[in-house]
C-alpha cells in the first residue's frame, strides 16, 4: 500500500500529537507513525507540570478544554534547602507566567480524542519502521502493519520520537551532535492517591540528597527520592 501526506510524524506522545494538531489547524495534511499502541502509551506514568509555552501551544490547538477545567494553576513553588522553606513567586518574576498541573498522559488523552474526532490517520503498532531518503526532496517513511507494507511518500518527516527512536538513529552519525550527561544517581518515582503535602511543588535539598513532592489531582500525589545507582528494589524492605 501507499500513501501520500505533507508531514510524516514519527511517534504518539505528546509532541508528536500536538505538532499534527497545530499542522492540521493550519490546513497541512499530516500522518503519524508509533510502534506501540495506544493503550500502551496512556499507560505510561509522565510529568506533571506544564510550563507556560506549552500551555500556550495545547490552547493555540484548541484541545484545552479539560486541561482549563481539571489542571491547577501554580504561581510558583517552594524550595526546602536543610531545614529552611523558601517560596519562588513565578508569576511576579516572570511578569504573569504560571505553570499548570495537569499529567501529560491527560494532555496525550485529549489530543488523541481530537485527532480521532477530526478523522486524521495514525499507524499504531507499526513494525519494521524506516525513513529514507531524509535528505532529499522526497522523503519516505515505511513499515509493516497487519501483515501489510505500507509507503508513506511526504515533503517533510518530523522525528518526534525521542532519544531512543528511528528518527534519531536514522541521521548519519557524522551529521550529528549529541549532548549527554550521565550523572552517579537515580530517580525513585512514588505515584500515592493521597491528597498533595502542600498546594504547590516542594523541591527539597537534603542530606541524603534531593527529593520533590509533586502532585498529579487534589486527591493525587506524585513524590521523587533521589537513590544510589547501586541499589535494587529487591533489596529494599517494605519498611525502607
Amino acid at each position: 500500500m501507499k500513501t501520500k501526506t505533507q508531514v510524516a510524524i514519527i511517534g504518539s506522545g505528546p509532541s508528536g500529537l500536538l505538532l499534527g494538531q497545530l499542522l492540521n489547524k493550519a490546513g497541512i495534511d499530516n500522518i503519524i507513525v508509533e510502534r506501540v499502541s495506544p493503550d500502551y502509551i496512556l499507560g505510561r506514568i509522565r510529568a506533571g507540570i506544564l510550563e507556560q509555552g506549552f500551555v500556550d501551544l495545547v490552547r493555540e490547538a484548541g484541545v484545552n478544554q479539560r486541561m482549563d477545567e481539571e489542571g491547577h494553576v501554580h504561581d510558583g513553588f517552594d524550595i526546602a534547602y536543610y531545614g529552611k522553606r523558601y517560596r519562588i513567586d513565578l508569576n511576579k518574576l516572570t511578569e504573569g507566567n504560571t505553570v499548570m498541573c495537569y499529567g501529560q498522559t491527560e494532555i496525550t488523552r485529549d489530543l488523541m480524542a481530537a485527532r480521532d474526532a477530526a478523522g486524521l490517520t495514525s499507524f499504531y503498532e507499526s513494525q519494521d519502521v524506516q525513513l529514507h531518503n531524509v535528505d532529499s526532496d522526497s522523503p519516505k517513511v515505511t513499515l509493516f502493519k497487519d501483515g501489510e507494507n505500507i509507503t508513506i511518500e511526504c515533503d517533510y518527516i518530523a522525528g518526534c520520537d525521542g532519544f531512543h527512536g528511528v528518527s534519531r538513529q536514522t541521521i548519519p552519525e557524522e551529521k550529528r551532535t549529541e549532548h549527554e550527561r550521565v550523572y552517579p544517581f537515580g530517580w525513585l518515582g512514588v505515584l500515592a492517591d493521597v491528597p498533595p503535602v502542600s498546594d504547590e511543588l516542594i523541591y527539597c535539598k537534603t542530606e541524603r540528597g534531593f527529593a520533590l513532592a509533586s502532585m498529579r489531582s487534589s486527591t493525587r500525589s506524585r513524590y521523587y527520592l533521589q537513590v544510589p545507582l547501586t541499589d535494587k528494589v529487591e533489596n529494599w524492605s517494605d519498611e525502607a
